[in-house]
């Protein structure tokens, strides 16, 4: 009897090699790879509008390398944020802590010592600034037990507020022509900071997947109780993630100081959330244990993308 309710309700087409191909399509296009794919056919859709509305304007060397020099720098925030959200956390700080760097390392005392030794003063400065914010925000948020977005919150306003102090609301321009002359170069014709955005693409993507690291940011961000049991160190690993996300602030601030050679406390408004955006765009989960640096860099690409093709037909962003 059984057997004949069993022929009765099972599919005859669905064999055993039919199930497990379905499972494989199923798997493909859930994982990392089938994800990519279709940010990449949205990207590939968007840059056919933008020929098709906009013409050669679109399509001109020059106007992919404004885009990629707009994506350079929010992108390494991006890829920052990354990190932060696959742990599980959230950090809303990071457009304060580009402006705090950026106004840190232009200061006339620092300028001074950078004309005096090296530029890399500046460099250096902005990423020390930079990795200390992060340092407070994951010490808070790890031993102090405060939430990431009340904490994060905390050090928007008070990196920003530090900011206007130390410029006193003023923009600070930068003097050292040696700077200029290193960053606003450029490479086979690629901008320096456009390779800077790849290169820390490379190394966000290599930390991630290929390293301990990542693979620890991955189970903290999956499950924080079931990573502590295996052996991890949650708290600590949860410090690295949050001045990891201020160092690529540090190195976005030094971008964001070579392409408008000013530092001030405007810079990095609303990059949290272009960063967050982007990152979430790209398929990272806002709960954490799942993400892609590959999603990111085209959740950036694609944001940018859009903004330029209504630049070009004049649309507001409205």
């Amino acid at each position: 009897m059984s057997d004949t309710l069993t022929g009765t309700t099972r599919d005859p087409g669905a064999g055993p090699d039919r199930t497990q191909a379905a499972n494989g399509r199923g798997s493909f296009l859930s994982g990392p790879v089938g994800r990519n794919l279709g940010l990449v056919i949205a990207f590939a859709i968007l840059c056919v509008v933008g020929v098709i509305t906009a013409g050669d304007r679109f399509a001109d060397v020059d106007n992919v390398l404004t885009i990629l020099r707009l994506s350079s720098v929010i992108g390494v925030v991006s890829v920052g944020m990354t990190f932060v959200i696959i742990g599980g956390g959230i950090d809303l700080s990071v457009g304060a802590i580009v402006a705090l760097s950026s106004v840190w390392a232009t200061t006339l005392a620092t300028q001074q010592i950078a004309e005096d030794f090296h530029w890399i003063a500046m460099v250096f400065t902005a990423l020390v600034v930079g990795a200390g914010c992060g340092l407070v925000n994951g010490v808070v948020i790890a031993y102090g037990k405060l939430v990431a977005f009340i904490a994060t919150l905390a050090m928007l306003a008070a990196a920003r507020g530090l900011a206007e102090i130390i410029s006193n609301k003023r923009t600070q321009i930068i003097q050292n022509r040696d700077f200029f002359a290193f960053f606003s170069g450029d490479v086979l014709g690629i901008p320096t900071l456009v390779i800077m955005f790849a290169l820390v693409s490379v190394a966000g993507w290599v930390l991630l997947n290929r390293t301990t690291f990542g693979r620890r940011t991955f189970a903290v961000g999956g499950n924080a109780e079931a990573a502590r049991l295996a052996g991890i160190r949650v708290q600590r690993h949860t410090v690295k993630l949050y001045v990891l996300s201020g160092i690529a602030c540090g190195i976005a601030a030094v971008m964001l100081m070579a392409r408008t050679t000013t530092g001030s406390s405007t810079h990095g408004t609303l990059y949290e959330l272009d960063a967050i955006a982007a990152v979430v765009i790209g398929g990272t989960l806002l709960i954490g244990g799942r993400g892609t640096i590959v999603g990111t860099v085209l959740g950036v690409l694609i944001f940018q993308t859009l903004t330029n093709v209504f630049t070009l037909n004049n649309l507001s962003s409205s």
